[in-house]
């Protein structure tokens, strides 16, 4: 069995490994990491071979760690990313070069409409009738996409909203609260097969959809990092929130998983305050003061046009894994639509929690 990992903002680590008796055998660890001494590669295999194959990737970090010479240097590598590329080699994990990733990118859609848009395609994805796609969004209009659990009320001034002409809709992820308006944010989708993610932890998920965006942006020249669990960070502030979904695969399909980020180009922090209801709590807990130091848009850290942005984002993804353009298709048009309509824009979903 093949396994491979790149540690958030590291390098590769493969795995080839067999599971003989309930145990690992005959493993053997590679990749493009710096690991000094040399003898400490034979220790992380030793460390491994026999483990219980049923070890979960904490276990088998434990058993790393111990086994490693004193004064051993790991860079682009650690641990928990050795024991990660295990369990994904013992899960049968896919690899993003395996697939034929399509980008989707048209128009300016209504709220509730991208709502309903990463239902359906991640369900396509997740029957095996659409390939893997990132889907890089359009704003209609100015909106606050409230998380699948969170309050109503607690969340967005209905009033503030109102007179500013802000949608309200709620999707179908966790999460926090997002503020948008077009041309000032960039969002975008990954509709993605689970078999992408088997063998991370919720956490690690995360890290890994989110690492392609953290290239990008370094060729921008952004230092950003992923910060558990959902944020996109530099060392000047937030950029970036990100949320996930599960969907259960039918006719034939195993399963997908839904990831989006929403980035701060240049948003409107007054206008935010206004609407958003963001409690002093959940900003002592950040460390700050005030709620604007949370948004560091990236117009001001690139200099770039916000379809320039965009641009090399695309590039970037193409460059690593490929990408061919393509649509949506009128059947899933139709059916994201009529989502739209009796979902999405209904109240009985938006206040589903009051």
């Amino acid at each position: 069995m093949h396994g491979e990992y790149k540690v958030p903002g590291g390098k590769l680590v493969v795995v080839d490994v067999e599971a003989e008796g309930g145990v690992l055998r005959h493993v053997r660890v590679a990749g493009d990491f710096f690991l000094e001494p040399d003898e400490a590669l034979d220790a992380v295999n030793r460390a491994l071979e026999g483990a219980p194959a049923d070890t979960d990737a904490a276990g088998l970090a434990a058993r790393i760690d111990a086994a490693l010479p004193e004064g051993t240097v790991m860079y682009g590598l650690t641990s928990e990313g050795v024991a990660i590329a295990v369990r994904r080699a013992l899960a049968h994990a896919t690899d993003w070069t395996d697939y034929d990733w399509q980008l989707v990118h048209e128009g300016p859609q209504s709220p509730a409409l991208h709502m309903a848009l990463d239902e359906v395609l991640t369900a396509e994805v997740a029957a095996g009738r659409r390939p893997p796609t990132l889907r890089v969004w359009e704003w209609g209009a100015p909106a606050v996409i409230i998380g699948s659990f969170q309050s109503l009320r607690n969340e967005v001034d209905a009033a503030a909203a109102e007179r500013h002409g802000v949608e309200v809709v709620r999707r179908i992820s966790g999460g926090g609260a997002m503020f948008v308006e077009p041309g000032n944010t960039i969002t975008y989708s990954l509709s993605v097969p689970e078999a992408l993610v088997q063998g991370l932890s919720f956490q690690d998920s995360y890290a890994y959809l989110d690492d392609w965006v953290l290239g990008a942006l370094g060729d921008m020249g952004i230092r950003a990092w992923y910060q558990p669990l959902n944020d996109i960070a530099t060392d000047q502030g937030k950029i970036a929130g990100a949320a996930q979904k599960r969907i259960v695969g039918h006719g034939g399909g195993s399963g997908a998983v839904l990831h989006h980020v929403t980035m701060s180009y240049d948003i409107d922090a007054d206008k935010m305050l206004e609407v958003l209801r963001i409690g002093r709590e959940k900003l002592s807990d950040k460390g700050i003061k005030s709620a604007k130091k949370r948004v560091d848009p990236l117009r001001r850290q690139t200099g770039l046009a916000r379809e320039a942005v965009i641009d090399r984002m695309i590039a970037s993804f193409d460059a690593r894994y490929g990408l061919t353009r393509g649509k949506v298709t009128d059947d899933e048009l139709d059916r994201a639509r009529g989502l739209a309509r009796t979902k999405f824009s209904a109240p009985l979903w938006t206040a589903r929690v009051p």
